[in-house]
């Protein structure tokens, strides 16, 4: 009798050898793929991705079609950068560098408005600006090179900036629809937040504004600091509701001119922020927060500074 061909009862077809996967995504994070994610804004971080600018700065000279206020030095500009990424490195945090590969653009170092991350992995941003199309294919190549996986990429006509979120706890999101990101993206984010059990609350950011992020940072569990006549009510009322105290900044000029609102909260009350604001570094420091402080006013003519150029990837908590 000849002998069987049937695939019937092996290991591939589902048999006796088969072994399936008992593991849920989330679960493989820290195993399969590199520990990384966040879930709130104030645990301690551990790390940032970064890109050092260089010769794309250049490209800025017409500083309008860079979306600059004004044109930067580029070696100046450099070297604030080296000195940010080592007050992170000296404040225990692990600094990857994006190392672009394909054309770089101008504003490519501001890797906040590039990716947003979550427990469940990174939702890559798809910038609004013309002149910004393309910077998230080096950020979703760069996470796969350091093995973060992308929980969602977005399509059709959306827009959306990882500087217009935030998370308000563990289960909740604070979207920002304005100028950067629309309402399809918004639609698209809250879709893939349902996906892995977190909601959204997204707030209408008034015209001529950028992004959620320069109205509204929050430095501890219990404490937001806020831009007045900026912050959406809707945003101030979900933080008071969570429990936290949201302060109002002392200082709109410090504010405007040298980023005193764009910092980075390194762990409870702790945070890096720009130099040049005495009034509202006492402000802070007067509520409890230890402020490290690093000079960044070159990069402030590309529109922002460090909270902007910070793609934050793991804070404990999650």
């Amino acid at each position: 009798m000849a002998a069987s061909n049937s695939t019937f009862g092996g290991a591939a077809y589902g048999g006796s050898g088969w072994s399936g996967r008992a593991t849920t995504s989330r679960q493989e994070i820290g195993s399969l793929w590199r520990a990384c994610g966040i879930d709130n804004e104030w645990g301690a971080l551990r790390e940032v991705l970064l890109h050092c600018p260089g010769p794309e700065l250049t490209l800025g000279q017409d500083a309008d079609s860079a979306l600059f206020l004004a044109p930067l030095d580029p070696g100046r500009a450099a070297a604030q950068h080296e000195n940010m990424a080592q007050a992170y490195r000296d404040a225990g945090v692990t600094v990857h560098g994006l190392d672009p590969a394909g054309t770089v653009r101008p504003n490519q170092m501001f890797m906040a408005d590039l990716l947003f991350m979550t427990p469940d992995g990174a939702i890559l941003a798809r910038p609004a600006s013309s002149a910004r199309a393309g910077e998230e294919v080096e950020v979703q190549r760069r996470l796969a090179d350091l093995g973060i996986p992308i929980l969602r990429t977005l399509h059709g006509t959306a827009t959306f900036e990882g500087a217009d979120a935030m998370w308000l706890d563990s289960e909740t999101v604070l979207l920002g629809r304005g100028h950067r990101t629309n309402a399809e993206g918004i639609g698209q984010v809250t879709g893939a937040l349902g996906e892995i059990g977190v909601s959204a609350i997204a707030v209408d950011l008034p015209f001529g504004t950028m992004h959620l992020m320069g109205m509204l940072r929050v430095m501890d569990r219990d404490l937001a600091i806020a831009w007045p006549r900026r912050t959406p009510t809707a945003a101030v009322e979900a933080l008071r509701a969570r429990g936290a105290r949201v302060d109002f900044i002392p200082d709109e000029d410090e504010a405007q001119a040298a980023k005193a609102l764009n910092v980075v909260t390194l762990g409870p009350r702790r945070i890096l922020m720009p130099a040049g604001n005495a009034k509202t570094q006492a402000f802070y420091e007067g509520l409890g927060v230890n402020c490290i402080v690093v000079e960044v006013d070159e990069l402030g003519k590309a529109a922002g500074a460090i909270g902007c150029l910070s793609g934050v990837l793991r804070r404990d908590g999650v």
